[in-house]
């Protein structure tokens, strides 16, 4: 825990029984799952000065209510801690939201093309139509990919750019008008523009070996106005809190430059408009010249006065990742061979660990493959002989295929791994190419927790996978993709507690943050949703379909749907008015 947090914890658990008697919020009649082992369960929780003040039985809390308590009477429906996604690219994903027609979720391909040609008929002149990752096609009914005939005849003239998975990307006709992709354009490095016959471009992109081509393409089309982006940053946001995620842990991205990118997400900071705590790390863009930024940032930022106490949510720098130097970046695409790292890799992330050490600055690092891993290592290793990590958090990002020796090499050097969904949408491609018994145990989360490493879960959203926890925590628990396809191995696989426990304690224990959020505890941080179907007892395939009703920030109430939607402050509308979140909303339910 920072030790900013610690004081905090410590001030205030000491008037937490001064609070209880004037509690501000009172939920009861609830199905409470605490996450706190010596008291599981409970009905009713009370919340005063955005803490957690008392957990028991209705007639216990009841007892604390004064004229000025808000009562929420959660009808017997299930409460749970709010989730804490450990890898998710949330301030990047605001900027865009309110420009992108999610597939996530969305059952048929026809009704993705349905949703495709819609979308392609409101988008004015100068825009495009957008779909960025979050599905594949086995969540389809027709199990197959749209063709580019497809594509072309449902959007016309109007430009269009649909992501899949770090694979491919399709561009229609217009688009590649609009780009100026002809003949004659060569293929980027790290890239292939595909074309047929006549050597003119199809409108395939394709990954080969790294995603280069798909961010960099991404990266040219129009941005929404600065108006937009604070409108779209807050409605992801909330679409997070109708999930039921309070904390996200921001590990970057590809084309978020600090600090320029960060401006909409400092603005709603300060005034007082971040609906998730939001801890995020330095992720260095240029190859090269990662050193001198680490060296730059490092300089302008300053750990130990974060999070400062003005802001009314955590909005913090917590290190430097998820890419660390170019060099490093084992890019996950299953359908094709594993990349081979550059062997000028070691050299230029042992320089820029050495430095975030010796800073005392947490890192992280994107590290797919065993390979990947056992290099990463041997640097980590080197950094910790001459400068001693000293409990420094650090953590792996993904780790799919890490050995067991690797795991016991993380665990002696203190570090964590944030695991995330990202089988459950390539997990067909995973067994495709390596085969269903390497696929059985990837990643091995059975193993990382009996050695007692640190986990924690998250998405990974928006550009692979989805965003949405429950897809996660239904992958956890059942071992399945979205498509349906069982591959992981019973042993493999999590009980409901011990997945939700990755999902809230274990994202928070990465950063040592455990000691005051991730259950409903006395003194706890009180973020809390109502969900909208029992998690304990609902059918392994409801778990997909699960919300929140209700979700509380910080002892606020963030959103609130049905008979709590007088309770939430009350959303703005989706800007430009051709917005697809107007038309559709965020995640997909058909």
């Amino acid at each position: 825990m920072k030790a900013k947090n610690w004081l905090l914890f410590i001030l205030f658990s000491s008037v937490v029984s001064a609070n209880a008697q004037q509690a501000s919020l009172i939920i009861h009649n609830g199905a409470i799952i605490t996450l706190d082992d010596r008291h599981p369960s409970a009905s009713a929780v009370a919340i005063a000065g955005g803490r957690i003040v008392a957990v028991g039985s209705n007639e216990e809390i009841l007892k604390l209510r004064t004229p000025a308590t808000k009562l929420v009477d959660a009808g017997g429906k299930t409460l749970i801690p709010g989730l804490f996604d450990s890898h998710l690219h949330v301030i990047r994903a605001g900027r865009f939201y309110n420009a992108e027609l999610r597939w996530d979720g969305v059952k048929t391909l026809k009704r993705a093309l349905h949703m495709l040609k819609e979308q392609a008929q409101r988008t004015p002149k100068g825009q495009w139509v957008r779909v960025t990752g979050g599905w594949n096609e086995y969540q389809f009914a027709e199990k197959r990919l749209p063709t580019l005939q497809e594509i072309n005849e449902a959007t016309g003239n109007t430009p269009t750019f649909i992501l899949y998975l770090y694979s491919h990307a399709y561009l229609n006709r217009a688009g590649l008008q609009a780009l100026h992709i002809d003949e004659h354009t060569t293929d980027p490095a790290g890239g292939l523009i595909q074309k047929d016959v006549n050597g003119q471009p199809t409108g395939l992109l394709v990954a080969e070996p790294n995603a280069f081509i798909l961010y960099s393409t991404l990266a040219k089309l129009p941005e929404l106005t600065n108006e937009e982006k604070i409108n779209s940053t807050r409605l992801f946001m909330t679409e997070l809190n109708r999930l039921g995620v309070t904390s996200v842990m921001d590990a970057g991205g590809g084309f978020q430059n600090f600090p320029d990118d960060y401006s909409i997400t400092d603005s709603l900071s300060k005034l007082g408009q971040l609906t998730v705590r939001l801890p995020y790390y330095l992720f260095a863009q240029k190859g090269g010249t990662e050193l001198q930024d680490y060296q730059k940032w490092i300089s302008m930022v300053d750990l130990d006065h974060q999070p400062s106490e003005h802001l009314p949510t955590e909005y913090f720098v917590e290190g430097g990742g998820e890419n660390l130097v170019a060099a490093g970046a084992d890019f996950e695409n299953f359908s094709k061979p594993r990349p081979e790292l550059s062997a000028a890799m070691e050299k230029q992330l042992k320089d820029v660990i050495s430095l975030l050490v010796k800073n005392r600055w947490p890192f992280r690092l994107h590290a797919t493959y065993n390979e990947s891993i056992t290099r990463f290592l041997k640097v980590i290793e080197e950094v910790n002989k001459e400068t001693p990590l000293n409990n420094l958090p650090w953590l792996f990002d993904h780790a799919e295929t890490v050995s067991a020796a690797n795991l016991k090499r993380i665990k002696a050097l203190n570090g964590g791994i944030a695991i995330q969904h990202r089988m459950a949408y390539q997990g067909e491609s995973f067994v495709t190419r390596y085969g269903k018994t390497a696929a059985r145990h990837t990643p091995p989360i059975r193993e990382m927790l009996s050695l007692g490493i640190k986990v924690g879960a998250g998405t990974d959203g928006t550009r692979v996978a989805s965003y949405n926890p429950w897809v996660a925590l239904y992958w956890l628990i059942t071992g399945k993709t979205i498509g349906g396809n069982s591959y992981a191995a019973a042993e493999n696989q999590l009980d409901r507690i011990t997945a939700l426990k990755l999902f809230t304690q274990g994202s928070a224990s990465l950063i040592n943050l455990d000691n005051d959020r991730g259950a409903i505890k006395r003194g706890y941080m009180a973020d809390l949703a109502i969900l909208s179907d029992d998690y304990l007892k609902t059918g392994a395939e409801n778990i997909k379909n699960i919300h929140s009703l209700l979700t509380v920030l910080d002892g606020k109430i963030v959103y609130g749907e049905g008979d709590y939607n007088r309770l939430a402050p009350v959303q703005p509308k989706p800007v430009p008015a051709w917005s697809p979140v107007n038309y559709y909303g965020g995640y997909q339910y058909k």
